[in-house]
């Protein structure tokens, strides 16, 4: 799985995942990070200058981009950049099609002129084309398009929309690409939405965690480092070319009340668990089937949750501390 001597472009690469993208390929590696970093995770992130070239730069700003790729000519293109999380979906339905079937198209478009030199593109898309119960769902399962008029739905639909550009892309001019599924992924860095590093935050302040609805919301939890594992096995595995994967940890599987008590209980914290009303449409049922990231690739998690809570909990109780 190892990545060394590449020029390796990162859009969206000061969010959580793709920071540490840029950390674990920057020692080995020339990144170029294209971010407009309203999530940064990258201050986070032990970082080699030398080997790392970061642009504030919008991925809707095609000639911008056109350009920096034109001279980085990167020889693997990771797409990351998004309008992500729930809250900020819901505000901005506009502004999240935009972002992200326009910016998906800006990317594909931006690296043209080099395709013959790529050797991965990958494309991080997202569980909720699945819809709002999704049961170890594959890869072969039917994405769903919600009802028009809940903007949440605004979010699975636009990323539907950039799996088929990807695939698009891949029979009528050869990319090499690749699509990632990742399913509620968490761990230290993480930044905006998302319930673990809210609870976890909470936690470490001994403030109330708040669960929105009755907290009977089923989700399946995968830690960081196994999301690298999975990310490098994409970009490194040739079976990888022209598929798309779930990236997740089945095992991982709790009601959002268990994880809130199994946070409470592993991080020794004074919070109390308190129940708010819900004001938008939820995903209630979400757990994934990696088989065929196992059968491909040979991807299989290694951090269990309560693990990967802790380790959390500790990395945030340092930060916050300072």
């Amino acid at each position: 799985m190892t990545i060394k001597n590449k020029r390796i472009l990162l859009t969206g690469g000061g969010g959580f995942i793709g920071s540490k993208l840029a950390e674990s390929l920057g020692a080995e590696n020339e990144i170029l990070v294209y971010d407009i970093f309203k999530r940064d995770s990258l201050k986070y992130k032990k970082i080699n200058p030398k080997h790392i070239k970061v642009i504030d730069g919008d991925i809707l700003d095609f000639d911008k981009l056109k350009n920096a790729c034109e001279d980085f000519r990167p020889q693997i293109a990771v797409h990351l950049a998004a309008i992500a999380g729930v809250d900020t979906v819901i505000k901005n339905p506009v502004k999240t099609m935009d972002i992200n079937i326009v910016g998906t198209m800006n990317f594909l478009k931006s690296i043209n002129k080099y395709s013959h030199i790529l050797e991965r593109v990958a494309n991080f898309s997202t569980s909720e084309v699945l819809g709002a119960y999704s049961y170890k769902s594959s890869e072969k399962s039917g994405t769903n398009f919600a009802p028009v008029g809940e903007a949440r739905w605004t979010y699975s639909v636009s990323k539907v929309a950039g799996e088929h550009m990807m695939y698009s892309f891949y029979k009528e001019y050869g990319y090499p690409v690749v699509t990632v599924r990742p399913f509620n992924i968490y761990g230290p860095g993480q930044i905006g939405e998302g319930a673990i590093q809210i609870f976890i935050k909470n936690a470490v302040k001994n403030k109330n965690i708040e669960i929105h609805g009755d907290g009977d919301q089923i989700r399946s939890w995968c830690y960081i480092d196994d999301m690298m594992d999975g990310i490098m096995l994409c970009l490194t595995n040739k079976k990888a070319v022209g598929e798309i994967f779930n990236i997740g940890n089945p095992k991982g599987t709790v009601t959002i009340t268990s994880l809130a008590e199994k946070i409470v209980s592993l991080c020794r914290t004074k919070s109390k668990i308190v129940y708010v009303p819900k004001n938008y449409v939820d995903v209630e049922l979400r757990i994934p089937t990696i088989d065929k990231a196992y059968k491909l690739l040979g991807f299989k998690p290694k951090v269990d949750l309560n693990t990967g809570i802790k380790r959390t909990f500790a990395w945030y109780k340092k930060w916050l501390s300072n």
